[in-house]
């Protein structure tokens, strides 16, 4: 069967186990050969084509829920949904999606672009299956990774309470993007490493099938087989949650995955399914990878793994910038230390990681963890730099504002990919941070237009005793280190002009440059102001900006609603008073009676009607 002729997953309902495997063999090539030219998640896709064939010839998508989390390893879903046609246009403008899609197709019935949520998902789906009187099966598949998630842990809890009927595809490849931390990863290292339990349960099974009177005896030893399982490995983590247990089973067998997949099909309430998988499988470059790398890639040959993009000269990316920026600042300040939550080959950080060891902390995929762990440590008198993207920034909003802000406490934000990142679509536009952070009391938010400033920004940021967020896009710049650092003062801006200027234009990051270049190609006279703070703003240098009478454009590559062009009419209303705006100021709120904190804050009944008398007057 060509790959590109199935259209829906029931048409290896009917092929043999033999079959079933040529086609995971058909798909894997299939997946090297259109991803080396198109870019994507490759070694999280690789990892689960026996796995995805299983839970697609055991189960009756669409009536039947897969919640992929995160959704980036589910490109053999697409394939056997009838999409195969469609990956010459994935994560291309209208093109097909690099996660699930709801409104792709039906068969998506969940989509997400971050980690850790599709156990919540499924409880709920359950729920609402349950209470409608529908039958059907919903089966999240999450990895290990993912799993360090606090809300996947919360949903676990809620789940062995709550004990719907669901099967959870725990995929266990030892992976998230890079190699994992922590506790649980080191639990579930003990299960996977315990051949013991394993195998004396196959050979138990398979010299005791052989004779009535063995199955008989097998029966009769279920007992003794778990309480051997129990204190073998210590407990697996999900009986703990009160949730029964299938596994481990080797995710590349397709016919012992189709055997626990039915054994799990007949089970009632929530039932845990452990597949060991290998990310990356198939490709050996993938497979050897533990730098997460071959985790998302743009296009390569696949014969040799060279990338087919490369950097022009004396450019680096802004990740990078920001990196031996922070590798330099950190050999003269020993209180510099960097926190990641499972990004450091991203944010290249793995250099840090190798000078510093002790001074670089990747606590996986949990960004609330990270943020008031930094929090905690710049209380203890260390000076922490946490990078986090944009898009996964929003997760430790709480954090932020709560554990960092509140308290002003140095930590340093790094806020990678922010902006339009393109190609992984709406769940990673890094467009929002400016607008959700500007609220935030206490905290500086900045950006560089070009990779000098950007290490100024670096250390101005550690010479200030507080919040200090600097946020950099995805892509690359022309880079030269610094042979001296220069302290910004917070809150500027610079002006630059070309020819005799007939307006202005207040921007920030790289499209200051790129207008200033623009405007001399056409002979153009303009004043371009790089507005490098979002908070606070230059009011100096808008009072000059606006006594010059001429068009004022404010261009932003952000969501508007929140963003510098709020910034900037909030600061012009504030001069003009063309609108009273009464409102609780840019400031925490301490304890007091509501009564006494609306007089105290001037949002009072009794306030606003003396400021409106007094408009009357």
């Amino acid at each position: 069967m060509k790959i590109t002729d199935i259209q829906s997953p029931d048409q290896i309902k009917s092929m043999s186990t033999k079959q079933l495997q040529e086609l995971a063999d058909d798909i894997r090539m299939f997946l090297i050969g259109s991803i080396s030219r198109t870019g994507g998640h490759l070694s999280s896709n690789l990892g689960v084509v026996e796995l995805t064939i299983a839970l697609h010839y055991v189960f009756h998508s669409p009536n039947d829920k897969f919640l992929f989390d995160v959704g980036h390893q589910s490109y053999t879903h697409k394939i056997l949904t009838g999409r195969a046609g469609a990956f010459s246009t994935l994560r291309k403008h209208n093109g097909l999606s690099g996660f699930q899609k709801r409104s792709e197709s039906v068969h998506d019935a969940w989509e997400a672009g971050h980690s850790s949520t599709s156990l919540s998902a499924a409880l709920g789906m359950a729920i609402a299956r349950d209470l409608q009187h529908e039958n059907f099966e919903i089966i999240p598949i999450i990895g290990d990774g993912a799993l360090s998630g606090g809300m996947a842990l919360e949903a676990l809890n809620d789940i062995g309470v709550s004990h719907k009927k669901m099967i959870i595809i725990f995929n266990d490849n030892n992976m998230s993007i890079s190699k994992n931390h922590g506790a649980i990863e080191k639990r579930l290292t003990n299960l996977r490493s315990s051949s013991l339990y394993r195998h004396m349960k196959q050979d138990v099974k398979t010299n005791l099938n052989q004779t009535k009177t063995g199955v008989n005896l097998l029966h009769s030893l279920t007992h003794l087989r778990d309480s051997l399982k129990d204190s073998l490995v210590d407990a697996p983590l999900f009986k703990e949650f009160n949730l029964d247990y299938l596994g481990p089973v080797d995710g590349h067998n397709i016919p012992a995955l189709i055997k626990v997949l039915e054994t799990a099909k007949e089970h009632e309430g929530p039932i845990v399914v452990h597949v060991i998988t290998q990310k990356g499988k198939g490709y050996k470059l993938a497979e050897q990878d533990r730098t997460g790398k071959w985790h998302g890639v743009g296009p390569f040959d696949p014969a040799t793994g060279r990338l087919l993009v490369k950097l022009p000269p004396q450019e680096i990316s802004w990740s990078q910038v920001i990196s031996n920026t922070l590798i330099d600042l950190a050999a003269k300040n020993p209180k510099i230390v960097a926190i990641t939550p499972a990004m450091a080959q991203g944010s290249k950080l793995l250099e840090f990681a190798s000078r510093y060891k002790d001074r670089f902390f990747d606590c996986g995929i949990a960004e609330q963890h990270a943020v008031t762990m930094a929090a905690g440590m710049a209380v203890g008198g260390l000076h922490p730099f946490v990078s986090i993207y944009s898009s996964f920034l929003q997760r430790a909003y709480d954090q932020i504002n709560h554990d960092v802000a509140r308290m002003n406490v140095p930590v340093v934000f790094g806020i990678d990919r922010a902006g339009l990142v393109g190609d992984d679509g709406e769940t990673h536009q890094g467009i929002y941070d400016i607008a959700f952070l500007r609220s935030i009391p206490n905290l500086v938010l900045s950006q560089p237009k070009d990779a000098k400033e950007a290490q100024n920004l670096l250390y101005s940021a550690f010479a200030y005793n507080g919040p200090f967020c600097i946020r950099y896009p995805r892509g690359n710049v022309h880079y030269a280190p610094n042979e001296r650092y220069e302290a910004i003062e917070i809150g500027t801006w610079t002006c630059h002009i070309v020819g005799i200027p007939e307006q202005i234009v207040i921007t920030y990051g790289p499209d200051v440059d790129r207008l200033i270049q623009k405007a001399r190609e056409n002979a153009m006279g303009v004043m371009v102001i790089n507005a490098r703070f979002f908070k606070p703003i230059d009011t100096k240098m808008l009072d000059t900006v606006f006594k010059e009478n001429l068009p004022v454009t404010v261009f932003e590559t952000d969501c508007e609603i929140g963003s510098l062009s709020s910034a900037i009419l909030e600061a012009m209303n504030k001069k003009d008073h063309q609108i009273d705006i009464i409102g609780i100021q840019d400031h925490f709120v301490p304890q007091g009676s509501i009564r006494v904190l609306r007089q105290e804050e001037g949002i009072d009944i009794d306030t606003v009607f003396e400021r409106l008398e007094r408009k009357n007057a």
